[in-house]
């Protein structure tokens, strides 16, 4: 086990979440639902209490506490994507069931979790020796809900929109 693992608290869901994630990438899986020993101020004996979940490689536990926290985007989780299909793909399954898109990139699933879905071509355009280039990319992006590769490569390339 690693020494950090990323803990999120939910509202009953995390069972459900964990699942939802675990199905969007590959090296994810449920590794183990813990049930509460004792009913507690969260749940009664036997409910789920915690989910030992990992995606793509990186372990979480999901946390049945209760409604007295909610998610912000204080923390959200960035997904380095290859290319624009599988942006696309994430964006719209994480979009899906009451998800919430917002600016360059972000959004909010269904369960309140903040997420990055961030193509490896925007990186390669912002850190490039071309500093015209990357200007107009990241101005391009700044003006994107979700990002789209081919109007970025526009923009870095100075292809007139």
């Amino acid at each position: 086990m690693p020494k950090i693992t990323p803990c999120l608290w939910f509202d009953g869901q995390a069972e459900e979440a964990a699942a939802f994630y675990t199905s969007l990438l590959p090296d994810s899986r449920i590794d183990k639902v813990h049930r509460s020993a004792a009913d507690n101020p969260s749940m009664r004996e036997g409910e789920v209490l915690t989910v030992d979940f990992t995606v793509a490689g990186q372990p979480f536990i999901g946390l049945n506490g209760g409604p007295e926290f909610k998610f912000n985007e204080a923390v959200s989780f960035s997904i380095d994507c290859e290319d624009q299909a599988e942006v696309d793909r994430l964006w719209d399954a994480l979009i899906e069931g009451g998800g919430e898109h917002s600016v360059c990139g972000w959004l909010k699933d269904r369960f309140g979790v903040s997420w990055q879905v961030i193509p490896r071509q925007l990186n390669e355009m912002l850190e490039s020796d071309d500093r015209d280039g990357a200007r107009r990319a990241m101005e391009a992006m700044l003006g994107m809900t979700k990002i789209e590769v081919s109007k970025l490569r526009e923009a870095y390339e100075g292809v007139p929109a």
